[in-house]
């Protein structure tokens, strides 16, 4: 009953999208195969709830990604598509079980948290400890002088936040002072807790880094931290480089409660049961799934998204999305496009999070795929819909891509904003691994349902966060491009923009934006608003290549 109402809703939601395609003027039958097959039997939802739900986050290294590996090569040859499993080199390899963590003193309360990934567990036993903050030290010899007071204790090595609302909560609410007031505080806070990390002489990168791995030397317990998020309940989950000393990531509320406990001197303990197995150097994978060409068998359009995730959650929109919007669109292209003019390729990638390590491994490893890419097609930030592409820095590229896009039905012409040439990947996501060596590879740009705030690497990343529409619509966009880019008659070249000339452009873009205000869209083609702001700049030189690590490379500093 319920499969036959979730199908029945996502018909009655589909009509507004269904009654623009009728008015759309094609005459290809592929695409029109493509947009019927993608919007009417969406395969979406059903392998959304065996990614996310059933075998869960794949952390780079983890049995739980091999199996997902294994899964995605099982899926791709039922529907008679040949793929593999190709090993890129080793990473570090971790199991995670439970995580168990309660406050038992001055009072008992369940915490809310999870371990950091890579932590070592406590061999499924009780850990009880007292708590300490780290201190600010005057430089690094005072730090290690302090050590031996930390020796048995869980070391608190993040700020408090003083307020666990949301940004947005406090601007509707708050008096002008008061808003003020928190929005000083927390800034300076922040502030102060950089110069306290500073002093030590280590960092604590993305987790604990190398003061953890220090403080575990001298024999603490363990580690409580926090990373907040601008959102109700949401945090960042990480990692951690300990193998001796327990980390836990706890919530914004939990991990204020014990630092307060902490700092009034209420002799707080926290007692810890977390269920962790650190396997050493594993193998690690790419998936590659491929439909060969006929006629021009050596060129390659590649749908490209990135397989691995952080494991505090599901991984659902980093990037499980993107993997369905690209598994679903190669079942399409299979069933309505068996035989493309140039080969299709699906790109699976590994450890993206930690440095687009697989792409950059697969650019390496098959030059002749590089050398032949007619196009790339990358997303990798969220469940929205496809609003934005351009040409990634690549003039013929983006010459081509509006040739695409003008045969496309209404609805995506009228939701993409096509920027033109644009400008090269810089190393957000595996599209950069392609950009760098000159081969034409492009971003699919979504729109971002609140993911910075609630699901980008978080504990809330999950299958209920997935806009079902948005996703099918994508899968859809993608087979329909892929195809396109395929029966291309041309070869997209690979000539780049002129950087020093786009720079010139844009500052007259921006000094005009700055001199109107009051011209939001202005502001946003400038670069200077909208959710990806503070990604954007013009780069002064063409990307560099960077060698893929093949085995762990750890980012302590």
């Amino acid at each position: 009953m319920r499969k036959t109402l979730l199908f029945a809703l996502g018909a009655v939601l589909l009509l507004p999208a269904a009654a623009q395609a009728q008015a759309w003027n094609t005459n290809d039958p592929v695409l029109k195969r493509i947009w019927s097959i993608g919007m009417d039997s969406s395969w979406t939802e059903p392998l959304s709830h065996s990614l996310f739900d059933s075998l869960g986050p794949r952390l780079t290294g983890s049995p739980d990604q091999r199996r997902a590996n294994d899964w995605l090569v099982g899926m791709y040859k039922s529907w008679g598509i040949d793929a593999r499993n190709e090993q890129y080199g080793t990473w570090r390899g971790w199991r995670r079980g439970y995580s168990h963590i309660d406050l038992v003193a001055p009072r008992v309360r369940s915490l809310e948290g999870t371990m950091l990934a890579w932590s070592p567990g406590t061999h499924k036993k009780d850990l009880t400890a007292s708590t300490i903050i780290l201190p600010h030290f005057k430089d690094s010899t005072e730090f290690v002088a302090w050590l031996p007071q930390a020796r048995g204790k869980l070391v608190l090595v993040a700020p408090e936040k003083p307020s666990c609302r949301t940004a947005d909560d406090w601007k509707e609410n708050a008096t002008p002072e008061s808003l003020a007031r928190m929005g000083k505080l927390w800034n300076d806070i922040r502030a102060e807790w950089a110069d306290r990390i500073k002093a030590t002489g280590y960092s604590l990168a993305l987790g604990t880094g190398s003061l953890g791995v220090r403080m575990e030397q001298a024999g603490v317990a363990g580690f409580l931290t926090s990373r907040p998020k601008d959102g109700w309940g949401t945090i960042e989950i990480f990692e951690t480089y300990d193998t001796k000393a327990p980390a836990v990531a706890l919530s914004c509320e939990d991990y204020g409660l014990v630092y307060r406990l902490t700092a009034d001197n209420d002799h707080p303990k926290v007692r810890l049961n977390l269920d962790a197995d650190l396997l050493g150097e594993q193998p690690v994978f790419n998936t590659i799934a491929t439909i060969p060409g006929t006629s021009k068998p050596n060129e390659y359009v590649v749908l490209s998204a990135h397989f691995d995730s952080w494991d505090g959650s599901s991984g659902a929109t980093d990037n499980g999305t993107g993997t369905v919007t690209m598994m679903e669109a190669m079942r399409i292209l299979k069933m309505v496009y068996p035989h493309p003019k140039r080969t299709i390729m699906a790109g699976h990638w590994s450890s993206e999070e930690e440095g687009l390590v697989g792409s950059r491994a697969f650019t390496e490893d098959h030059p002749v795929v590089v050398k032949g890419l007619q196009v790339l097609l990358n997303q990798d930030n969220g469940t929205g819909r496809i609003v934005r592409v351009g040409g990634g820095g690549f003039p013929d590229a983006a010459a081509h891509l509006q040739r695409w896009i003008d045969s496309l039905p209404p609805v995506y012409k009228t939701q993409m904003e096509f920027g033109g040439a644009g400008l090269p990947g810089g190393g957000g996501s595996d599209h950069a691994s392609f950009v760098c060596w000159g081969a034409p590879a492009i971003e699919l740009g979504s729109l971002p349902w609140n993911y910075f705030n609630y699901t980008w690497h978080t504990n809330r990343d999950t299958y209920d966060k997935i806009v079902f529409d948005d996703l099918k619509s994508n899968a859809t966009l993608v087979a329909m491009l892929a195809y396109l880019a395929s029966e291309d008659p041309t070869t997209v070249g690979r000539e780049r923009v002129d950087l020093t000339a786009l720079a010139a452009a844009h500052q007259i873009l921006v000094d005009s934006a700055k001199a109107n205000p009051a011209d939001t869209a202005l502001a946003r083609r400038a670069g200077l608003t909208g959710p990806f702001a503070r990604y954007f700049r013009i780069p002064t030189t063409w990307p560099a290549c960077e060698k893929a690590p093949r085995t762990t490379n750890p980012r302590l500093q």
